[in-house]
């Protein structure tokens, strides 16, 4: 069966408490069991990963090469200051859709330059959680 790999880099385990006039209320646990129906449905497989520590976000991308089609990556604050997960993920033929759950170019100006977009396939910004599903099926249609 085909497989993604959904990646959460920090703080999105609080989703639904942290920030929510931003966030929103849905938590990421829902997010990821709505996901693998989603998938499920076009017989696909999702893994889904979250990790406030760059280094095992990192091994988890070097680990991709192979098994998954895809990555959905929500790479957080590491966005605007990871050269080693641009570099992970430059290194591995897994094609990588970065999203994020708010806008972020209305936000503080420092979110506004991605340093993980020119090495991803694309970037999804400011849909919330439909976000991810788009990613997905960006992602399925390609194979």
């Amino acid at each position: 069966m085909k497989r993604l790999l959904l990646l959460n880099g920090p703080n999105l385990n609080l989703l639904g408490k942290r920030e929510p006039d931003v966030y929103g209320h849905t938590t990421l646990s829902s997010i990821v069991e709505e996901l693998k129906i989603y998938v499920k449905k076009r017989q696909w497989e999702l893994d889904a990963f979250q990790s406030n520590h760059e280094g095992e976000l990192i091994d988890r991308i070097h680990q991709s090469d192979g098994k998954y089609k895809g990555i959905i990556f929500n790479p957080g604050g590491y966005t605007h200051t990871s050269v080693a997960l641009r570099d992970a993920i430059s290194s591995v033929d897994v094609p990588v859709i970065e999203v994020h759950l708010s806008n972020v170019y209305q936000r503080e100006s420092f979110r506004h330059k991605s340093l993980l977009a020119p090495v991803c396939r694309g970037q999804i910004s400011g849909l919330g959680a439909k976000g991810y599903f788009l990613a997905a099926q960006a992602l399925m249609e390609e194979e």
